[in-house]
Formats: structure tokens, C-alpha cells, sequence
């Protein structure tokens, strides 16, 4: 029987730059590597792509790894859940102190690709994996890692399942229970009982929402708020923009398959619009609709507005990046009169996605709204539903899989508690069953 570890490097105080160790005798592997964006952000120019590590940890805005130092035993493994930046986004400046491969499900392995070719500072040399929802890998004789498929607010998003002599450690970070989803299947809910039945030592999961009652609904629910916002207007002359998360590709489907049904030509505006869109039409996650209009450089995205302009906004649904007044962001540059599109009064301006909660982009997004508004633009709120699990989503999967021990990770301390409440509430005994774990703690199981 080898003992397993679990190390928190990053993510166990806050919401964001995850990264976890788990280990089995001397065998590791990493899950997750990821950025810490509103400390970025604080930098209104930071290029992260030139800047080094060290520079980032001490910003907070990359976790610090150099409690790695301090474990005993070789990384095998770098297994990637889902390809948003709290999760991918360090890759390009830590992966290279480790020898071993970057793993990820194939949309998930395409962005961490393009993450590490954009890198300026960091020579990354790692081999990348794509292995798909559904297979498994051994790394190994003492862990093999196994994807699971489950919903989230990006495609292709797994649990990973770490299979070890000692049982099998879950690492459960960023999901929604959704039985309807807009892209893809619904959660693997039958090899879920399944590790559950076969035994489940520990379950490291996302805190982010367990503070929420009830459960989060369907991704199809926010196609019918969508749908209902942008073609419940009567006077339909007037110019109408959405902005969304540019990764979050089922949002933009049904907001693309909004624009045809107001007969309008939909435009992606915005660089990580064309990539993640992009790269989910290469991959055929989607498909194209002979009007989509992509533009990711600034250029190109200026002559467009030109051109929406001179031909009539009431023809175009402009999709674009800005929905956190984030500086420099496509809506950010309309809203301060830095393009060719004129906002108007009566403009609608939908934005699709909740404001992230943290100071900084409240007080960004309550800029940006204000400049909107004196525009003329009328503000349609939080046409958006959430990606992260509520309280009985949480529940739900506890008696699903039954761990023997539960962490909670991805989130503040305060969000950590009222998972340690509702995790009581189904029989688990804290710092029996239930361990809170802050940055740099090895937790042995």
C-alpha cells in the first residue's frame, strides 16, 4: 500500500491560478497550471508572453511551484481539465521545469499548442498529448490518468480520473451538472457510479458556486435568454451588439443562430474570439454559416465597423470581446468612441456573461456600462447562465462517486466553508473526511 499526496500549489486561496500535485509513492502528477487574470490585469499593458515566472509568482499571478521542491518523487505527467486560462494559462512558464508531457483532451491540447507558440520568454519543449474523453494513459505502474466528459462553460472539458494502487484520486475542478447542453453530450454520469462503486480515495473539486442554492441550469436556458433578448424587440432598426466569453463556443453558437433568425450577418469581433472560434470550426466542433464574418486584428476589426456603418447597423450582429470592461477590449474601444461603430440612442448592448467577482471588474465593468450609457446605449444585464456547479449540482455528484475524502479547491476560503457545510450535511466529518487545504500544503492520505 503507497501513500498518496496531495500537494496545493495554487487555487486553494482564490479563484484562479490552479495547479495541484498528486502523488502516488514517488510517482506525480501535476493537474492544472494556471493564471490568476485580474492580477494581470491590474497591469493595464502587462505582455505576459515576455514577462518571467518569477516576476509573475511574485505578482500572485501565477502559482508558485517552488513547494514542488519539497516533494519527493518524479512528475510523469501535466494533465490539463479544460482550456481556460486559470487552468492553461502557466503552462508556458512552468511546464518547462518539468520533464514530463502535457496532457489534455484534443480542443483542450489545441489551445495549450497555441498558448506555448505565442510564448516570448520560455523555451517549452514539453511534448503535447491530446487524449480524448473516455481514454486512458498510463503513466506508470503506479498511475494511469483516465478523462472523464462533463459540461462546463468551454468545450470539451474533463474530470481526470488519477487510478493508483491505493485507489483512485478524482480531481473534479470546473463542471456543471447539465442534462441538456447546447454543445456536446451530457456528463458521463455512468463511468462517474462506476469509479464510485470501484472506490474513490479523494475528490479534489471547484468551490466556486456552493454558496449558490438549488442547481445551475442548462446551457439551453441561456439560449432561450439569449434568443428572447435579441429577438424580443420589436423596433428591430436599431444597432444591437452582444458581448460573451470568447471561449465559451456553445454561447456563441446561439448567438450566431440568433443573428439568422433576426435575418442579421453575425461578426465575431475581437483576437480571442477568432482563435477560440476558430479553432472549434478547424477542429469541427461547429459549423459555419456561409455570412459569419471572424476578425481578430485590430485593423481589420476597425474597416469592418467601417463598413457595418456605411451599409446600416440594423443589417449586423456585432459578437464582441469587453464584457468585463476589460481595457483595451473591443467594447471598451466603442464605448469611449475609439472606432467607426457610433452607438446611437436606443442601441442594444447585450452582455451574455456575469461580472467575474472580484474589485477590479466590477469597477471595470462599472465604467465601461456608464460610458455605454451615455451614449444612448440601452443595457440589457446578465443574459447568462453559469458555468460552475451550485449546491445541489455539489451533492449530487458527492453521492455519485462517494470519495473517502473530500477537498475542496478552485476558491476562497469562504467558498471552501460552505463546501465543508454542505459536504457535512451528506456525512462527511471535517478534518476527518473533509480537508481544507491553503497554497503550498501537502495534504497525506
Amino acid at each position: 500500500m503507497k501513500d498518496v499526496g496531495i500537494v496545493a500549489v495554487g487555487g486553494y486561496e482564490e479563484v484562479g491560478r490552479n495547479m495541484t500535485a498528486i502523488r502516488a509513492g514517488k510517482d506525480i502528477v501535476i493537474m492544472d497550471m494556471g493564471v490568476r487574470l485580474d492580477r494581470i490585469q491590474i497591469h493595464e499593458e502587462t505582455e505576459m508572453e515576455k514577462m518571467h515566472s518569477l516576476d509573475l509568482i511574485q505578482m500572485g499571478a501565477i502559482p508558485d511551484d517552488k513547494v514542488m521542491n519539497n516533494v519527493d518523487g518524479n512528475v510523469l505527467g501535466i494533465v490539463c481539465s479544460h482550456g481556460h486560462l486559470d487552468h492553461i494559462g502557466a503552462v508556458p512558464k512552468l511546464a518547462h521545469r518539468y520533464s514530463a508531457p502535457v496532457i489534455g483532451t484534443p480542443f483542450t491540447a489545441e489551445l495549450i499548442k497555441q498558448e506555448i507558440e505565442s510564448e516570448r520568454k520560455f523555451d517549452v519543449a514539453n511534448k503535447v498529448h491530446a487524449l480524448p474523453c473516455g481514454e486512458v494513459m498510463e503513466l506508470s505502474k503506479n498511475i494511469t490518468i483516465e478523462m472523464i466528459r462533463v459540461q462546463h462553460s468551454i468545450i470539451d472539458c474533463a474530470f481526470v480520473a488519477v487510478h493508483t494502487p491505493s485507489g483512485t484520486v478524482l480531481y473534479a475542478c470546473d463542471f456543471k451538472i447539465d442534462r441538456t447542453p447546447v454543445i456536446g453530450e451530457v456528463p458521463d454520469f455512468k463511468r462517474l457510479k462506476e469509479i464510485g462503486r470501484e472506490g474513490v480515495l479523494a475528490m479534489i473539486t471547484e468551490s466556486t458556486n456552493v454558496g449558490r442554492s438549488g442547481k445551475t441550469p442548462s446551457e439551453a436556458v441561456a439560449r432561450d435568454l439569449v434568443w428572447d433578448a435579441l429577438l424580443g424587440t420589436e423596433e428591430a432598426e436599431s444597432g444591437v451588439l452582444v458581448t460573451t466569453f470568447s471561449s465559451h463556443i456553445a454561447r456563441l453558437k446561439s448567438v450566431i443562430d440568433a443573428a439568422e433568425k433576426m435575418g442579421r450577418v453575425p461578426v465575431l469581433l475581437g483576437s480571442s474570439m477568432e482563435r477560440y472560434y476558430g479553432t472549434a470550426l478547424k477542429m469541427g466542433f461547429v459549423e459555419k454559416p456561409d455570412n459569419l464574418r471572424i476578425f481578430g486584428y485590430r485593423k481589420s476589426i476597425n474597416k469592418e465597423f467601417k463598413r457595418i456603418m456605411e451599409d446600416g447597423k440594423e443589417k449586423y450582429l456585432p459578437i464582441v470581446t469587453g464584457h468585463q470592461g476589460e481595457p483595451g477590449a473591443i467594447l471598451g474601444r466603442i464605448g469611449s468612441g475609439d472606432v467607426d461603430y457610433r452607438l446611437e440612442t436606443g442601441d442594444k448592448v447585450i452582455f451574455s456573461a456575469n461580472v467575474i467577482p472580484n474589485q477590479l471588474n466590477q469597477a471595470n465593468r462599472y465604467s465601461l456600462e456608464t460610458k455605454l450609457r451615455m451614449r444612448g446605449a440601452r443595457i440589457y444585464d446578465n443574459v447568462h447562465v453559469s458555468g460552475h456547479a451550485y449546491k445541489e449540482d455539489h451533492w449530487e455528484l458527492l453521492r455519485m462517486v462517494k470519495p473517502e475524502h473530500v477537498i475542496p479547491a478552485h476558491g476562497t476560503l469562504e467558498m471552501h466553508s460552505a463546501y465543508a457545510e454542505m459536504a457535512e450535511d451528506t456525512g462527511y466529518e471535517f478534518g476527518e473526511t473533509i480537508h481544507i487545504l491553503r497554497n503550498g500544503q501537502e495534504l497525506s492520505l
